[in-house]
C-alpha cells in the first residue's frame, strides 16, 4: 500500500523493448508470452483508484505517454458531511415542539442545517453549495443592471445610527454592544447609514458617475424576540442589500423600476411565483415601497390581491376590512398569506441629506443624491423555496439551486448485478467529460451495503433533480440506464447517448 503522498512510477515497455532489457535468459521467453495479456489488461484498467483526504475517490491515470489527461475525483455520498442515514426528526424527542414548518423539518432531517442557538444555524456543505449558486444568480441579475459589489463592516458605530435617528427607532431589534472603551456599536441589520457615509466621503463624485448602484451579500443580525420557522425568521441570516444613488427623482424612479424588474427575472429563473405588492416603508423610511411575496400558508404577512387586475398590497397599507379594489374600482380583494423574500424602497433624500452625500451636477454645483435601497433574503429564499415546492417527505429545489444535479446509484454489493458497479463510476466520469457544465454536479452513492430501494428513498428526500440507477439493463448489448426525474416523477430507460441528451439540457449556474 502506498500513501497519498507517495508517487508510483509505472513504466510500460513494448515487447521489442523488453527483449533488450537484461532480465536473464530464463525470463525473456516468459515476458514475451505474458506481455500481450498485460498490455491488453492495462489498457482496459488505466485508472487506479486511491483515496484522497477529502474523501473523494481520486483516479490517477497510468499514462502510455508523458501527456496524460487529468481525471477529476469522484464525489462520494458516503463522504459528504451530512447524515448518511436520514433520521426522522419527528421522532427525535430533543426537537419535538420546535418543528414549526415543513422547510425547517425537511432541512434538519436532510442534514442541511443544524441548530446552534435560538435563531442561529450551522449551514452544512450542501446548503452552502445551494446558497453559493443563489448568490451567483443574484450577482448576474444585479450586475446586469449596473450593480457593483462591495463589502461593508458588520460592526457599525452608534454615531451613524444616532445621526439618522434609527438608534432609538429600531428598539430592541438592534443587536447592540460596547467595546472595551465603552463605545457603542451595533451589528448591522441593514446598511443605509454606512453606505451613504461611504459615498459622502467621495469628494470628486460627478453626475457622470450616476446612477451608482452598490450592493453586498453578507450576514445580517436582528434580535428577533421569538425566532421560528428555521431559516425563515432567525437572528442571523444572509441578505443582499443594494443601494442606489441618482441625480434626480425621475432618474431614481427609473432605477427603482429597473431593480424591481431584475427581481422579477430572478424569481422567474428560480421558478418561484412571487407577487410584487405595495408595502409600508417601516423603520427604513422613504416615499415608496414594495415587497416581493411568495404565497404560502405559513406566511406571516397578510396580503390583499385583486382578482380583476394586477393590484396587490400588504394589508398594512390598507384597511383590513376593505374588499373593493382601489385600482380598478370593480374587482374584489381576496386575502392571502405570503413569505416576504424581497423588499424595495425609494428613499429620496432621507439619508443623503443627513450624511451630506453630494455630487457635482451638470452646472458643476453640489447637489444631494436621490437614493433607493433594495433587499433580498438569501437564506430566506432558500427556505421559502423548499417550503412551497417540496412535498411532506421530499425536498424539491429550484433547478438552478439543487446542491448537486445528478446522483448515480450502483447496485448493492454482492447482488446478482454487482459486476456493473464499475460502470457506475465510469458513468460519473463520462458525464463530467462529455457535459462540462455538470462537472462537480454528479455524486456517486457508494453506500453499496444498502439496497437500491433505501438509497433511492434517500435520494428523493434529499432532492437530487436526476437519479441514475445502474442495474441489470446496463449489461444489455446496448447498455441502458434507469433515469428518474424528480420534477416530473417520470422514470426512463435511456442509452448513454439518450442520457447525455437529456442531461445536456440541465441548466446550471
Amino acid at each position: 500500500m502506498f500513501s497519498d503522498a507517495q508517487v508510483v512510477h509505472i513504466h510500460i515497455y513494448s515487447p521489442h523493448q523488453l527483449s533488450t532489457v537484461s532480465t536473464g535468459s530464463t525470463m525473456e521467453p516468459i515476458m514475451h508470452q505474458v506481455w500481450p495479456r498485460v498490455f491488453q489488461r492495462l489498457h482496459k484498467t488505466l485508472i487506479l483508484p486511491k483515496r484522497n483526504h477529502s474523501g473523494c475517490a481520486e483516479h490517477t491515470a497510468v499514462p502510455a505517454s508523458t501527456h496524460s489527461r487529468h481525471i477529476r475525483p469522484t464525489l462520494l455520498v458516503s463522504r459528504l458531511y451530512q447524515p448518511s442515514n436520514l433520521r426522522d426528526v419527528g421522532q427525535d424527542t430533543r426537537l419535538q415542539g420546535e418543528m414549526t414548518c415543513k422547510s425547517q423539518r425537511l432541512m434538519l432531517q436532510a442534514g442541511l442545517i443544524h441548530p446552534s442557538n435560538p435563531g442561529c444555524y450551522y449551514y452544512l456543505p450542501a446548503t452552502v453549495r445551494s446558497m453559493e449558486k443563489l448568490v451567483r444568480v443574484i450577482d448576474q441579475e444585479m450586475q446586469g443592471i449596473g450593480g457593483q459589489k462591495l463589502d461593508m463592516p458588520s460592526l457599525c458605530t452608534a454615531n451613524l445610527w444616532k445621526a439618522s435617528e434609527r438608534w432609538d427607532l429600531m428598539g430592541k431589534e438592534l443587536l447592540r454592544l460596547k467595546d472595551r472603551h465603552g463605545v457603542d456599536y451595533c451589528l448591522g441589520p441593514t446598511h443605509e447609514e454606512a453606505v451613504t457615509t461611504l459615498v459622502a466621503h467621495q469628494a470628486n463624485l460627478s453626475y457622470r458617475h450616476f446612477p451608482l448602484l452598490l450592493y453586498q451579500i453578507t450576514r445580517k443580525f436582528r434580535d428577533e424576540p421569538k425566532p421560528k420557522f428555521g431559516l425563515l425568521r432567525g437572528r442571523e441570516f444572509y441578505m443582499k442589500d443594494m443601494y442606489s444613488f441618482d441625480v434626480s427623482e425621475e432618474a431614481a424612479y427609473q432605477t427603482y423600476e429597473s431593480v424591481c424588474q431584475a427581481y422579477t427575472r430572478l424569481f422567474a429563473r428560480l421558478g418561484l411565483h412571487c407577487v410584487q405588492v405595495q408595502a409600508d416603508t417601516g423603520n427604513i423610511g422613504g416615499k415608496l415601497s414594495h415587497e416581493f411575496q411568495l404565497p404560502a400558508d405559513i406566511g406571516e404577512d397578510q396580503l390583499l390581491l385583486c382578482g380583476n387586475c394586477s393590484f396587490s398590497a400588504n394589508v398594512e397599507t390598507l384597511s383590513s376590512d376593505r374588499t373593493d379594489c382601489p385600482q380598478c374600482k370593480t374587482g374584489t380583494l381576496v386575502e392571502s398569506k405570503g413569505i416576504e423574500v424581497g423588499h424595495t424602497f425609494y428613499l429620496g433624500k432621507k439619508y443623503s441629506k443627513v450624511f451630506n452625500a453630494t455630487f457635482s451636477n451638470a452646472q458643476n454645483k453640489p447637489s444631494i443624491a436621490e437614493m433607493g435601497c433594495y433587499g433580498l433574503g438569501v437564506t430566506r429564499i432558500l427556505a421559502a423555496a423548499i417550503e412551497v415546492m417540496s412535498t411532506e417527505e421530499e425536498i424539491h429545489w429550484p433547478g438552478l439551486l439543487a446542491p448537486y444535479q445528478v446522483c448515480v446509484l450502483p447496485p448493492k454489493k454482492g447482488s446478482k448485478v454487482d459486476e456493473v458497479a464499475v460502470l457506475a463510476e465510469d458513468l460519473v466520469h463520462i458525464l463530467g467529460e462529455a457535459l462540462p457544465h455538470l462537472r462537480g454536479e454528479v455524486v456517486l452513492d457508494d453506500r453499496t451495503h444498502m439496497t437500491i430501494g433505501k438509497r433511492l428513498k434517500d435520494a428523493s428526500r434529499l432532492g437530487y433533480p436526476y437519479v441514475i440507477v445502474v442495474g441489470q439493463s446496463a449489461l444489455e448489448e446496448t447498455p441502458r440506464f434507469e433515469v428518474i426525474c424528480q420534477q416530473t416523477g417520470e422514470t426512463m430507460f435511456l442509452s448513454r447517448d439518450g442520457l447525455l441528451d437529456i442531461l445536456g439540457g440541465v441548466e446550471t449556474v
